[in-house]
């Protein structure tokens, strides 16, 4: 392979990750329900594709975990540690490939990763999520 073949090869195997994130339809988190656990018809469309969410990583239950609860304002405790009557309706559970690395609740994140909507128990952890993020990556903005 000459130089140019070589440089051209490296270039789009370099740009191949933006371009990925660039297909990912933005979605926030005022644009998932109608009201109560009614997701939007643009929401509901959106099943199975890959999105991109802003918001805050909720303090995830132990150190060394793949999962977290992607929210719409900063929570200094994990949802799943609340009452039911506490659960903010706004959350979306976020499945990492990899360990997670723990971002201060405080700082936002965006989040690109396939959506899934519907009920699901975790069958590892038994927490019931109605939204979830799978194969994410994020970034602290």
């Amino acid at each position: 392979m000459d130089r140019r073949a070589f440089a051209a090869t490296a270039a789009a195997l370099l740009l191949q990750p933006r371009l990925a994130l660039a297909e990912a339809v933005p979605l926030r988190f005022a644009d998932l329900y109608v009201r109560g656990r009614e997701l939007t018809p643009a929401a509901a469309a959106l099943d199975g594709q890959l999105v991109q969410m802003t918001g805050y990583m909720a303090p995830p239950l132990k150190p060394q975990i793949d999962f977290f609860v992607l929210t719409r304002r900063p929570m200094s405790v994990c949802p799943f540690c609340e009452t039911e009557a506490e659960w903010p309706i706004d959350i979306v559970l976020a499945y990492s490939e990899r360990p997670v690395e723990v971002v201060r609740y405080t700082d936002l994140i965006r989040v690109t990763g396939r959506f899934e909507t519907g009920f699901e128990t975790d069958e590892e952890t038994g927490f019931v999520s109605f939204l979830r993020l799978r194969d994410i990556t994020y970034r602290r903005l």
